[in-house]
């Protein structure tokens, strides 16, 4: 069954929907890492990708964005940073699966029983939250601007990079 377009699950409709233990099959949550880079060393200044719309963020498109950013980040500045996610995917996104092809009229139930099973999760991001934050030194921070530039084309919002030193 091929992935339908994220422009469905983008809009904010309905309750919030987490609870796994009533439903089966749920899918893992695809991000494999949230924090990267250097994890020991306290960096003296913090950007992060903020959401300029309220929106669902699918979990694939949050870890491709965390991969694109820690690739610009490791290739221009490697141990020089601390990349963190911020968001949980906690809502779980479900499918009505339509049969398709020739004869699915007869073996398809149309609209009954269309409570859809789980597909993936998603953020369910308001304005201003903050998605993705890196950690960097005073010289790096151009290259964590191009490296939030890039993983903000991953995303299905507009977003904006917020700069905060630390105190």
């Amino acid at each position: 069954m091929t992935r339908k377009p994220s422009r469905m699950y983008r809009e904010i409709e309905g309750q919030v929907y987490t609870r796994r233990e009533y439903m089966g099959g749920v899918p893992n949550c695809r991000i494999t890492q949230f924090d990267t880079g250097n994890l020991k060393v306290q960096f003296p200044i913090s950007l992060s990708l903020g959401v300029e719309e309220a929106a669902q963020i699918r979990d694939r498109a949050l870890e491709a964005a965390r991969i694109s950013a820690v690739r610009v980040m490791e290739k221009t500045s490697p141990n020089e940073f601390h990349l963190k996610v911020r968001r949980y995917p906690h809502q779980i996104l479900r499918e009505h699966k339509m049969a398709m092809g020739a004869g699915a009229d007869r073996i398809s139930s149309g609209m009954r029983l269309a409570f859809g099973k789980p597909v993936a999760h998603a953020v369910r991001a308001q304005i201003g939250m903050e998605i993705l934050t890196i950690y960097t030194t005073p010289g790096h921070v151009d290259d964590a601007k191009e490296a939030l530039r890039k993983a903000s084309h991953k995303l299905p919002v507009p977003t904006r990079v917020i700069v905060a030193h630390a105190s």
